[in-house]
C-alpha cells in the first residue's frame, strides 16, 4: 500500500469537493456518498435516483441535534444516519450540516435516526469529507455509479507523512536575518506544500524550532482574534538570538480544519461558543492537525533533537511520538489583546496550553 493507494484517495477527495459521488469501503462494508456542502439540486436528484438517499452526520453533530438518544443500535460516539423523508430536501440538509445556521433557522423535524449498517465505512466517509475541507455531512446510499472509489486503508496511505519530500530550497534573506534559507516540502499525495525557514547556520546543537500552522487571518491580515501573527514574528526574532533555529510553516489552517471551516468556527464564536465547542459543533475534533508532518520535515532536514517553542504539550507529544526528541520546551506566550483573551483562556483551560 503506497503511492497508488494515496492517489486513489486523492481522486476521491477531489471528486467529493467537486460534488461528485464517491464509494467508500471499510471493514467489509461499503457506501456511496455525496457531500451535502457541494451538492446541487440536479446532482442530488441524479444521486437519489428511484429512492431518496439518507443523510449521514458526525456523532458530534447528532448530539447537537439531540439525535443521540434515538440511536439504540449504535454508541453515542458513532455517526448518525437520518432517514430521508420528502420534505428533507437540499436546503434542509444544508441546515442539518451547518451549525452556523442553527440560531437563524431553527430546525423543525422530527428527524428519525437509524442504525448505521456499515459503521466503519461511514466513519471513513466522514473522515474523507474532513480531509476535503468539507463539513462532515453526506448523502449516502448503498449502491450506484461513482466517480471514484476508496478504502479506509487508502485514506491511511494518503495521510502517511512518509510521502513528504523536499521539493526545493534556496537562500532567502528576511527582515530578522540576512542569513536564512527556505526549504519547500511537497506531499506527493495531497500536493500540500509545507515550508521550513532556517535562521542562522546549523552547528550541531539542537535548533530552536517553532511549529507554526498557517493562519491567513492572523499571519497576513493581522487578525486580533488569535495570537498567531505575534507568535510568528516572535519566533523568528527569538531564533536570531539563539544559536540557530527552524520555523516550520505547516499548511494546517484552523488547527487542520481549513480556512472555510475556520471562518465557520469564528461565526460560531460570535454566537457565544468557545473555540473548542465551535470545532465540535462543526463535526471536527478539537485539534485535527497531524504533527507527524512536522516530524518528517525535521527528519528530512537531519534534525532529531530540538528545542521547541510552544505552549502546547500536544506538539511535544506529537513530535516525540514520531521520533523527534524535544530536549527543551521554550515558553512562547505573546499577542494577548481584548479580542483574543477568551480564546487564550480556552486554550489554557480546555486544551491544556501552558499559559
Amino acid at each position: 500500500m503506497g503511492g497508488s493507494a494515496a492517489r486513489d484517495a486523492a481522486r476521491a477527495i477531489d471528486a467529493l469537493k467537486r460534488g461528485w459521488p464517491v464509494a467508500i469501503s471499510a471493514g467489509g462494508g461499503r457506501l456511496i456518498a455525496l457531500a451535502i456542502e457541494t451538492a446541487q439540486d440536479a446532482s442530488l436528484a441524479t444521486f437519489d435516483g428511484d429512492a431518496p438517499a439518507d443523510v449521514l452526520l458526525s456523532a458530534a453533530r447528532a448530539a447537537t441535534l439531540n439525535l443521540a438518544n434515538q440511536r439504540e443500535a449504535a454508541s453515542p460516539a458513532s455517526p448518525a444516519l437520518i432517514e430521508r423523508v420528502p420534505w428533507l430536501d437540499l436546503p434542509v440538509a444544508v441546515a442539518l450540516a451547518d451549525p452556523v445556521r442553527d440560531l437563524a433557522t431553527p430546525l423543525k423535524g422530527p428527524f428519525r435516526a437509524m442504525a448505521v449498517t456499515a459503521p466503519l465505512a461511514a466513519e471513513a466517509a466522514l473522515r474523507l469529507a474532513r480531509l476535503a475541507g468539507l463539513l462532515p455531512a453526506l448523502f449516502v446510499k448503498a449502491d450506484g455509479p461513482v466517480e471514484a472509489e476508496v478504502s479506509a486503508d487508502q485514506i491511511d496511505a494518503y495521510e502517511d507523512p512518509a510521502h513528504l519530500v523536499i521539493a526545493s530550497r534556496a537562500r532567502l534573506p528576511v527582515a530578522v536575518s540576512e542569513k536564512a534559507e527556505i526549504v519547500a516540502f511537497r506531499h506527493v499525495a495531497d500536493a500540500a506544500e509545507h515550508v521550513a525557514l532556517i535562521i542562522g547556520a546549523p552547528d550541531g546543537s539542537p535548533p530552536l524550532v517553532r511549529l507554526h500552522s498557517e493562519c491567513l487571518t492572523g499571519d497576513v491580515l493581522g487578525s486580533l482574534k488569535c495570537d498567531c501573527g505575534p507568535q510568528l514574528a516572535g519566533a523568528l526574532s527569538a531564533m536570531t538570538h539563539a544559536n540557530w533555529g527552524i520555523l516550520l510553516y505547516l499548511r494546517q489552517e484552523g488547527r487542520g480544519i481549513g480556512l472555510i471551516n475556520k471562518l465557520r468556527a469564528y461565526a460560531l464564536q460570535d454566537q457565544g461558543f468557545d473555540t473548542v465547542d465551535a470545532n465540535l459543533r462543526l463535526g471536527f475534533g478539537v485539534d485535527e492537525r497531524d504533527f507527524r508532518v512536522a516530524a518528517r520535515m525535521l527528519a528530512l532536514l537531519g534534525q532529531r533533537k530540538v528545542r521547541l517553542m510552544t505552549n502546547n504539550p500536544q506538539k511535544v507529544a506529537g513530535l516525540e511520538g514520531a521520533g523527534i526528541e524535544v530536549v527543551d520546551r521554550v515558553a512562547h506566550k505573546m499577542g494577548e489583546n481584548p479580542h483574543n483573551s477568551a480564546y487564550l483562556a480556552t486554550k489554557r483551560d480546555r486544551t491544556g496550553h501552558v499559559l
